[in-house]
């Protein structure tokens, strides 16, 4: 564990220098890994360890609405019967359990997996939604087993993309070696420690605003103000979303937001200085309610009633259908086409 300076605040971080895969393929050799729900997350995190060296069992049903995901990982190579079994099955034989179903489906599942627990297990969590929300799910495991959370800081899209490139996506985890070598295992750039209520408050706020929600609303009005101006479509979507997801967020990436600054044009750097304090100022009481609701667990409420009623799936695909046939995102996707091919190197 190193000690790192994060804008004048030390913390304590566990790197792979320190914590290599060789460490935590030891701290794992005698466990059986087991991934419950071969969804985004579970796929993600599977095949890195699998990749990684851990022994590793997938628990995913083959009926219903499971089976497009049963039949994914029959397709990533995992075999019935040797390490592709039903989701009792798996959990039976597991000792580092990932319980890596939806929210709302942990709560369906948990009754499931709880009798499968023996002493000395591990439940291992990517969110900590349920714990905290105990109240609401009834995820509530015995004393006499290890909880133990990684929590990617992206989704399982990301997790495996990185992984395969090499740069890692960072994790947060509080336990010891167990925890610590599954961070590692599913390719975490680096480990630093958090508790399962920090992250699940971070984490939901964060979606909410500027992940995804903010970030929509956002570029939804400046979009919609251009437009209502006399602005085109294309002209409209370029300086809305494309130069900031082609070019701008970029150098935020690189160096950070003031050098990002420091790479545009003077007359750009001198409004958008003037104009952060406005957005910031009008939008924190935004984020105050908006932490309020999660920390008192409304937020939590609201997502399992909604994701329990019957007509969910059809109101979701409703909603993101109008998104998506927005004529901001359908111009999106023409001006996407007009990006030049990347040359192979």
């Amino acid at each position: 564990m190193v000690e790192l300076d994060f804008g004048g605040v030390k913390e304590n971080v566990i790197t792979r220098k320190e914590f290599t895969v060789e460490k935590a393929q030891n701290i794992l050799k005698d466990e059986v890994v087991v991934s419950l729900g071969y969804g985004i997350q579970g796929r993600a995190q599977s095949l890195n360890m699998r990749d990684n060296g851990i022994k590793v069992i997938i628990g995913q049903e083959n009926t219903g609405v499971h089976k497009k995901y049963y039949d994914l990982a029959v397709e990533d190579g995992w075999v019935p019967g040797e390490n592709l079994f039903s989701m009792d099955e798996a959990a039976k034989r597991g000792t580092i359990k990932m319980f890596l179903f939806t929210d709302a489906g942990q709560r369906e599942m948990w009754p499931v997996v709880k009798k499968t627990l023996k002493e000395g297990d591990a439940v291992y969590f990517s969110h900590g939604f349920s714990i905290v929300y105990r109240d609401q799910t009834g995820v509530i495991p015995p004393d006499n087993v290890d909880v133990i959370l990684v929590a990617p800081k992206g989704s399982g899209t990301s997790v495996r993309r990185n992984f395969l490139d090499g740069s890692g996506i960072n994790y947060t985890g509080k336990a010891e070696d167990r925890v610590k070598a599954m961070g590692i295992a599913i390719g975490s750039g680096y480990l630093f420690p958090t508790t399962f209520e920090k992250e699940v408050y971070s984490d939901l706020t964060g979606e909410r605003g500027v992940l995804m929600g903010a970030l929509a609303g956002i570029m939804e009005a400046q979009y919609n103000t251009l437009r209502e101006h006399g602005h085109s479509p294309s002209e409209a979507f370029n300086e809305t979303v494309e130069e900031l997801t082609q070019s701008l967020i970029r150098l935020v990436d690189e160096n950070g937001m003031d050098w990002m600054y420091c790479n545009c044009s003077e007359t750009a750097r001198i409004g958008a200085l003037r104009w952060r304090n406005r957005f910031r100022d009008g939008t924190k009481p935004l984020f105050e309610s908006l932490y309020e609701l999660v920390a008192t667990g409304e937020e939590t409420r609201i997502v399992l009633e909604k994701s329990n009623a019957p007509d969910y799936r059809q109101k979701l695909a409703d909603e993101l259908e109008e998104m998506g046939s927005s004529e901001m995102w359908r111009a999106g996707t023409t001006v996407r086409s007009l990006r030049p091919k990347r040359q192979k190197q």
